[in-house]
């Protein structure tokens, strides 16, 4: 991995909350470890601004070792500090500030987070909850040691998230995979911008991947100023508690929402099934299963990925089922594309590597009617979003073809909804082996065009690479259940969220699948 991947105490403070998220009335239980005597805790719920909810100064410090095996199992560093939830909190995302005293500047700070669920009183909730995508944080963080793209299987929740990931100095383009160009601007192909920004900041490659400040908090900060209510949840919530979703009308996925346990799923589907909706503004979406494992220090999330049906030993078990790899593989087969109508398979990656390197960075319109796109002004053959870059730098497609009219209609694929409406796509590629940039933290020796050629098309032959090679980035409805069932949206990329708050029919393609489901 490159430098700065591991930055295992590169500040002079660490810390991270027993659990991702309380209920009001409870106590957080903050583990924090320090080369200096105190610090300071400043905790803020941040909507659509930041606001102070508990402080603490001058608390002793006490440095503690992280273990060998950190990354893995946890830290189990004790109970630093106890965060009283106050009845009165509101749910949403909590800041967790630590400032060692004394330290040098630049490296005097860190941050953990938690966050609040609603309480269980119906008349305090609200219509819509969103689900934070921390399996994600947790799968691209490698404090610690190895993360699950730097050769890790198993990642602990008990652990600091790595440097940015939670916070850090907003920048125009430079933290992002797939930076959005300028007028005759040369694409950044192979990441040479984003690496050096993250580098020079040390900086993981996660934060252009993953985490509350690249995508959760861009949402949070956009919908709650335009007055939107909403409840949160993290991704294990809907495994630990098999009721998290009832009473919600609408469940809402942002940014990258891409390992999801079979708990977590159930619960999303029960959801749908009994007539809630989705709303998925997020790329590679449900691409992994994962399991979550008790430990000593907490929970630990474990996914094989690509050898999963070779290494997780549930397969020679005979429960296939339970592997933690695609959700799509044949030994698994529940494709994610079942409820979503879209699934990486067809299409991972746009504006990333050599994955369509120059392409337009928006979605081509197609329905111009839909409701969906009602009030954008957009009109057939359009592009939405490519100011702000907002398909990339991941992605969800779903197989196209199209009908006498020359509009796309989903082909014939087992597993897609029977009802699918495709209202915007542009084209999206999957990468082989040498192909991506880089500035991705990943195993050298493992391409997902490769992998996906062999796990659904049987090898790698000419053929089945072709197969798996050509795809799209989506935007669609459907109603995976039928007229009984909910409606699902997807707007299938990690970068959605970039066009909020400058993008006016962004924001009112937003607005529109939020106003439909629970109006302001």
């Amino acid at each position: 991995m490159a430098m700065a991947d591991d930055q295992t105490f590169h500040d002079e403070i660490e810390g991270y909350c027993g659990r991702l998220s309380y209920l009001p009335g409870e106590t957080v239980g903050l583990h924090v470890s320090t080369h200096r005597s105190s610090y300071d805790v400043r905790v803020e719920r941040w909507g659509a601004t930041r606001e102070t909810v508990w402080s603490a100064d001058g608390v002793p410090g006490e440095f503690v070792p992280p273990p060998p095996d950190a990354d893995a199992e946890g830290c189990r560093w004790p109970v630093s500090v106890e965060i009283p939830v106050d009845a009165a909190w509101r749910s949403g995302f909590h800041l967790v500030t630590l400032t060692a005293h004394g330290a040098p500047a630049g490296r005097d700070v860190a941050h953990a987070a938690f966050v609040v669920r609603a309480a269980p009183d119906p008349a305090r909730r609200h219509r819509a909850i969103l689900v934070l995508d921390t399996n994600t944080w947790h799968a691209y963080n490698t404090w610690g040691g190895r993360s699950l793209y730097t050769g890790g299987s198993k990642v602990s929740f008990a652990r600091p998230f790595g440097r940015g990931i939670l916070c850090r100095p907003e920048v125009d383009r430079d933290d992002r995979k797939a930076r959005p160009v300028r007028w005759r601007e040369a694409p950044d192909v192979d990441g040479t911008i984003f690496q050096r920004y993250r580098t020079e900041h040390a900086f993981p490659s996660a934060i252009g991947s993953a985490g509350w400040f690249t995508h959760g908090r861009r949402f949070v900060e956009w919908a709650e100023a335009a007055g939107y209510g909403l409840d949160y949840a993290v991704s294990s919530d809907l495994e630990d508690d098999p009721t998290a979703l009832d009473g919600y009308d609408l469940v809402i996925g942002v940014g990258h929402d891409e390992y999801w346990s079979a708990g977590q799923r159930q619960a999303v589907e029960a959801h749908v099934r009994r007539g809630g909706h989705v709303a998925s503004f997020s790329g590679n979406t449900m691409f992994w299963q994962v399991r979550l494992e008790a430990t000593a220090a907490g929970t630990s999330m474990v996914c094989h990925k690509y050898r999963a049906h070779l290494d997780d030993p549930v397969v020679a078990a005979g429960r296939s089922g339970e592997m933690t790899g695609m959700w799509a593989d044949p030994l698994v087969d529940r494709p994610e594309w079942s409820l979503l109508g879209a699934g990486s398979a067809f299409g991972m990656y746009h504006r990333f590597g050599a994955a369509t390197p120059r392409g337009i960075g928006g979605f081509v319109v197609y329905r111009p009617d839909h409701w969906l796109l009602e009030g954008t002004g957009l009109h057939y053959g359009d592009v939405l979003g490519a100011d702000d870059g907002v398909v990339g730098y991941e992605t969800v497609g779903c197989p196209v073809t199209f009908d006498e009219y020359q509009l796309p209609i989903a082909a014939d694929r087992a597993g897609l909804p029977r009802h699918v409406e495709i209202v915007a796509f542009t084209p999206s590629s999957n990468l082989g082996i040498g192909e991506y940039p880089t500035s991705i933290a990943a195993l050298s020796d493992q391409g997902d065009l490769e992998f996906i050629a062999t796990r659904l098309y049987g090898d790698t032959s000419p053929d089945s690479l072709a197969r798996a090679r050509h795809g799209n980035a989506v935007m669609l409805a459907c109603r995976p259940y039928g007229p009984g069932g909910g409606e699902v949206v997807t707007v299938g990329t990690t970068d959605w969220v970039f066009g909020l708050a400058a993008d006016r029919a962004v924001g009112r393609v937003t607005a529109n699948v939020l106003d439909r489901i629970t109006p302001r």
